[in-house]
């Protein structure tokens, strides 16, 4: 029996704990955030393995410290999946499909930014770079409204204590289908499609994050599509990832990654996804 720490207490903590219960694995909540901590003495208990880093790295180091195991995703892999603009040169450089994108270090002058602006067909996509759940992302669809947008992330970005002041101007990509697709030590396990309802996209609605109220429904994607995803797990040698795929007619990027991803219903994923998952959790305690 191993026990894995778990730093989340939401869907996903929920939803592992019986399957990984009947594959020898107990799975317990170790609460790292929004509490007092007194550094003398660990309250976490006796882990062999941790289940993906803390998301506020602060904290998750003195966890880290106090718990001393690895982790099935490490500090440094939240950390690169996490900064949006690494990822995607990083794959662009592979021969791994990705959005046209440029990234700003902010504060940019305006004829940067307008040049950079230019090398798009409106509208634009702005992303802040380190964000997750759609949060500030923002189109453009002229150069008045882009420099409106970077204007409010100027306002933002002279709080020094700003860690990220860095943010990109991405094709939009029209009619693109959202999948999250779910790589397991390197192979695909499942995957969903992120849809908003009919109603929101009447309204003018584009962003299909299921935290902005898209819904997510299971799909068996062709092998191309698969080995995508695989090739940027490969690429990023993150060994648990959500990858954001989006596809069109005529072609498929990688748009971001997510080395946190939330696990949904079991129903959503192949056959033997909780055994892989199971297999790469022993394997990591038994680094």
């Amino acid at each position: 029996m191993h026990r894995l720490a778990v730093a989340t207490n939401a869907e996903t903590f929920e939803r592992m704990q019986a399957p990984l219960a009947a594959r020898d694995i107990e799975v317990g909540h170790v609460e790292t955030a929004e509490r007092t901590l007194p550094l003398d003495e660990s309250p976490f208990g006796e882990y062999d393995v941790g289940f993906v880093y803390p998301s506020r790295i602060m904290e998750g180091a003195v966890a880290d410290a106090m718990l001393d195991v690895p982790w099935v995703n490490d500090r440094e892999a939240i950390l690169r999946s996490r900064n949006k603009a690494d990822v995607l040169a990083r794959l662009g450089l592979a021969d791994v499909p990705v959005p046209e994108t440029v990234v700003v270090s902010n504060p940019a002058s305006e004829a940067e930014l307008t040049a950079a602006f230019e090398r798009f067909d409106p509208p634009v996509v702005v992303k802040p770079n380190s964000t997750t759940r759609g949060v500030g992302v923002a189109k453009a669809h002229d150069l008045d409204s882009f420099l409106g947008i970077v204007d409010y992330l100027d306002l933002v970005h002279d709080y020094r204590a700003v860690g990220d002041q860095s943010f990109l101007v991405q094709e939009y990509m029209a009619d693109a289908a959202d999948y999250r697709v779910m790589v397991v030590d390197g192979e695909y396990v499942g995957a969903v499609e992120r849809r908003l309802p009919e109603a929101s996209r009447e309204q003018g609605r584009w962003k299909h994050n299921v935290h902005r109220g898209a819904e997510a429904e299971g799909r068996e994607l062709p092998a191309e599509l698969r080995e995508l995803a695989e090739d940027a797990a490969d690429e990023l040698a993150i060994p648990y990832l959500g990858v954001d795929l989006l596809v069109t007619e005529d072609r498929a990027v990688v748009n971001e990654t997510n080395a946190r991803p939330t696990i949904d219903s079991a129903t959503k994923y192949e056959d033997g996804f909780w055994d892989d998952l199971a297999a790469l959790i022993r394997q990591t305690a038994e680094q």
